[in-house]
């Protein structure tokens, strides 16, 4: 009793920055791996109680953020050197850390959970601003007293200086490189009884009618008309296990067509037992072909290709690709970028709907491309769990906006604030998705032109 009695007055007094006394505090290797697992399933579980109704554990999240983790790791180690503790006084440190976090942090999401879900039903007054602060509290408070505890402890001024930069690049990388969302809306059963991961049969009938149908579609595609600046537009599926990627290509290539006067020059490439027979698949090869055989048909300056790309993502650019039992590889911003650069198309609008598709744009930047993210380089998108109608980027962009305006920047401009607003209602717990747009200088008054050629022909 004692024991706890000790490591609980020394964890207030490490929380609100006094010094604590370290003496007489033991903790061994499977304590610190319980007081870890604790402070990860309060983290589970707070993020849980953010989503009402049916929600979906994301396994992967559990693989990312440890970066932090593991800096924090090296203060302790350099504060207990300094102060010649060894392993053990590192252990003791960390653990420190640990029962601060929860000390701090759990109570302050707690409250950021309560006013998210009761204050604005009661339009309590300074609601919208604390909920706008809170969660930044317990990030900058939980860095203020880890830096004071190890610097500290650590002894001399240099020792400290590099305890304290460990401790700030640590907050900095939870800030900027934080550990992926462990929980997604799931409304499988608000579908309807809608099967996905449906498994491709691959028969030689299905083989044969794919190689058909790629042959048709592309012949199908009209040329472009002399002195019009027509839309080429793709839309590109490549996920399998998720019906929402194939809704809302669906959704893109019918707005192309009723909005951006592209009927007969859209295709749509999807990977979806149910259309395996119809439909050309999303691989790389398709696309590739795709925008070659397109081009091969515009007026290169005159027309816009237009492209919509919509899958999971990853932080390092891959959009992910999956057809079971058909091995697809990932699409990268680099290898469209060169499939663009080689077929000669000079006017591109490009969308990618995925997690950190803002690490995009680097790669695809172009003085005659325009190029929409659903999130930053550092961000999950949202909307992209089994059974979501659409994607929250699809939705507001497509679904919405570029039905009130044929303008992307204006569109993409309204999205983010519809988006940002759908998220927080949400509980999206890793922070706003902040979709990205950069536009090229020579694009920007070819779109214009387009538009007003669009709008004066619908009045």
């Amino acid at each position: 009793m004692n024991t706890l009695r000790r490591w609980g007055v020394a964890t207030v007094r490490s929380a609100f920055c006094l010094p604590p006394t370290l003496s007489g505090l033991r903790i061994g290797p499977v304590g610190l791996v319980a007081l870890t697992l604790l402070l990860l399933a309060g983290g589970v579980a707070l993020q849980r109680l953010y989503l009402p109704g049916p929600a979906q554990f994301y396994w992967e999240s559990m693989g990312g953020g440890w970066l932090a983790t593991l800096l924090l790791v090296l203060a302790c180690w350099m504060a207990a050197r300094g102060a010649g503790d060894g392993e053990g006084g590192a252990v003791v440190l960390l653990a420190l850390l640990w029962l601060q976090q929860m000390l701090i942090s759990w109570p302050l999401w707690a409250a950021y959970l309560v006013m998210q879900r009761w204050a604005p039903a009661r339009d309590l007054p300074l609601a919208e601003g604390v909920l706008q602060v809170l969660p930044w509290v317990p990030m900058g408070w939980v860095a203020l007293a880890a830096a004071v505890l190890l610097a500290r402890h650590a002894g001399h001024v240099a020792l400290r200086a590099a305890v304290v930069t460990v401790v700030a690049a640590a907050a900095l990388t939870s800030l900027y490189l934080p550990r992926g969302a462990y929980w997604y809306p799931d409304v499988t059963a608000a579908a309807a009884g809608e099967a996905e991961d449906k498994r491709l049969q691959l028969t030689q009938e299905v083989l044969e009618a794919q190689s058909a149908s790629v042959v048709s579609t592309l012949q199908a595609l009209q040329p472009q008309r002399p002195g019009v600046a027509d839309v080429y537009a793709i839309t590109f599926a490549p996920y399998a296990g998720e019906e929402v990627f194939r809704r809302e290509s669906r959704l893109v290539n019918e707005l192309m067509q009723e909005r951006f006067d592209a009927r007969g020059r859209t295709l749509s490439l999807i990977n979806h037992a149910d259309t395996a027979a119809e439909l050309p698949w999303a691989t790389g090869l398709n696309l590739r072909r795709a925008i070659g055989h397109m081009a091969s048909l515009m007026d290169r300056d005159e027309d816009v290709l237009f492209i919509h790309l919509t899958s999971h993502g990853a932080r390092n650019g891959q959009l992910a690709a999956q057809f079971e039992p058909l091995e697809v590889d990932e699409i990268t911003p680099d290898k469209l970028r060169a499939w663009l650069d080689e077929a000669g198309v000079r006017w591109r609008v490009l969308s990618v709907s995925a997690c950190y598709s803002g690490s995009w744009l680097p790669a695809l930047a172009d003085p005659g491309t325009l190029t929409m993210t659903a999130a930053d380089a550092t961000h999950t998108s949202y909307g992209c769990g089994r059974g979501s109608e659409l994607t929250y980027f699809g939705r507001a962009m497509y679904a919405e906006q570029l039905r009130r305006t044929r303008s992307f920047e204006q569109a993409h401009a309204q999205a983010r604030e519809v988006i940002a607003r759908r998220e927080k209602e949400a509980g999206k717990t890793d922070g706003y998705s902040n979709p990205q747009i950069q536009v090229g200088e020579a694009i920007r008054p070819k779109l214009a032109e387009l538009a007003g050629r669009l709008d004066a022909a619908a009045q």
